[in-house]
């Protein structure tokens, strides 16, 4: 099979990956965690710079540019560590390439993410990640808009977004929505698994 062409990628603004995992086991392992009750936007990192998971480590030397995410080393924080069906999925994907930023993102009920763009954050742009999303909890009240078209996620699903377009998020559900993301560098590996599912 041959890797997509710039041209190809950039035709898809949105594609679902052949990649499927047990939304049983990680609404347990999130609800496990008893994380505290917040207002409109939450995030958890579960992977993060080295220095600002062990503080006794030394603050990285100013970089020319921070977008692939090369500028740090990357620890699993102490949330990952004890979330064993979390940690499997994220060693899953560091078995093939160089994963960066992991993070569980939380919306609160009734809150709305604005329109925005992530710059870097899009399989074209060179020297640079992409991020995979997992929804754990999510329902039909919720909308993920990318290019202003609603992007269908359902829970356990894994998903490559463009996020360099413009896209935003409205929770009209009574319960919070959850998402696993996950970046990456985008190595043969990672962009031979997004060709298998562009047609």
């Amino acid at each position: 099979m041959s890797l997509p062409t710039q041209a190809t990628i950039q035709s898809f603004d949105r594609i679902k990956l052949p990649l499927s995992f047990d939304v049983e086991k990680l609404r347990s392992e999130f609800m496990s965690l008893q994380l505290q009750p917040f207002e409109y936007y939450d995030v958890q990192s579960l992977r993060a710079p080295a220095h600002m998971v062990d503080t006794s480590l030394p603050f990285p030397p100013p970089a020319d540019d921070y977008a692939d995410g090369s500028w740090t080393d990357w620890l699993d924080t102490p949330i990952l560590k004890k979330s064993p069906y979390l940690m499997s999925i994220i060693d899953g994907f560091k078995a093939h390439t160089t994963v960066t930023l992991v993070r569980l993102l939380r919306l609160a009920p009734g809150a709305i993410v604005k329109e925005h763009t992530d710059p870097t954050l899009a399989l074209e742009v060179e020297k640079s990640v992409i991020r995979l999303t997992i929804p754990i909890f999510v329902d039909d009240q919720v909308t993920f808009y990318l290019n202003g078209t609603p992007v269908a996620m359902l829970p356990g699903e894994c998903w490559y977004l463009k996020l360099s377009d413009p896209h935003k998020i409205t929770n009209h559900s009574p319960n919070e929505r959850v998402n696993l993301t996950i970046d990456m560098i985008p190595n043969d590996w990672v962009k031979q698994l997004i060709n298998k599912n562009l047609y």
